[in-house]
């Protein structure tokens, strides 16, 4: 059995000045789908008591700094040393085939992908994009106590929950995305294109269909016909001509 240390040797946290202070001042933090959802993640797999000291250490402002990049939060914490510890909570990025099928779901859902670009992100997907088991999540921290995670990492792991109330497309940088290239995937045209014949210089061409020839004559009334020609004819005779001649044409094209 691993022997309890005891950390008060290490003596009590430092004050920081302008260091991140959680919104929240008391009770549970995620005030949004997004935030809540992220908090009962960590907290079902966390030890209470270290989350709890991680709660005072993100309300009190000893997160100095923090950053979002794909795949990790880094943050500086103060502790009770003199320099600040670095503590880092990464996520797993997608797999191909998880990224596949969030793709595909956004595609099939007509205003999801405008949704997602004004800033919002439909909690439609949260089963696809939200860390839920240990496998999916690491903690780490430059401090001494070997918790998974200790406090310093917990203490950003809510101030993170809050940036999700506020910014729920962050977690989308978490699972190793950018919105352009999940644009791109979106836009691509999922059947697969033939390539062998690019051109169509192989393709076969369906036989034209055979049409009865028939003369505009066979369905033009003589008589008026005859009437059209004589207005721009000289005389009757060089109507019945014209007429003649226009009969012989169409029995060209008869062949």
């Amino acid at each position: 059995m691993t022997p309890f240390e005891d950390y008060s040797k290490y003596g009590k946290r430092l004050p920081v000045e302008g260091g991140v202070t959680a919104r929240s001042r008391r009770g549970g933090f995620g005030r949004t789908w997004w935030g809540r959802a992220l908090i009962d993640a960590v907290e079902a797999m966390a030890q209470p008591g270290r989350l709890a000291r991680g709660r005072s250490y993100a309300r009190s402002g000893q997160v100095v700094s923090y950053r979002i990049e794909p795949g990790a939060v880094v943050a500086e914490v103060q502790g009770s040393q003199p320099r600040p510890f670095t503590a880092v909570f990464r996520v797993r990025a997608l797999r191909e085939d998880e990224l596949e099928l969030l793709i595909e779901t956004i595609r099939s859902s007509p205003g999801m992908l405008a949704e997602i670009v004004s800033g919002a992100l439909p909690t439609g997907l949260g089963p696809l994009l939200l860390p839920t088991t240990a496998a999916e999540l690491d903690f780490d921290c430059t401090c001494p106590d070997p918790g998974w995670p200790c406090k310093h990492v917990a203490a950003v792991c809510y101030l993170l929950a809050e940036r999700l109330d506020e910014r729920p497309r962050e977690i989308l940088t978490l699972r190793g995305l950018d919105l352009d290239t999940l644009i791109r995937g979106i836009e691509r045209d999922p059947r697969p294109v033939a390539t062998a014949d690019l051109y169509g210089d192989e393709v076969r061409l369906p036989d034209l269909p055979k049409v009865e020839f028939r003369s505009a004559m066979d369905d033009l009334d003589p008589v008026l016909l005859r009437k059209a020609l004589r207005m721009s004819a000289e005389d009757e005779a060089s109507a019945a001509a014209g007429l003649r001649e226009l009969g012989a044409l169409y029995a060209l094209l008869r062949g």
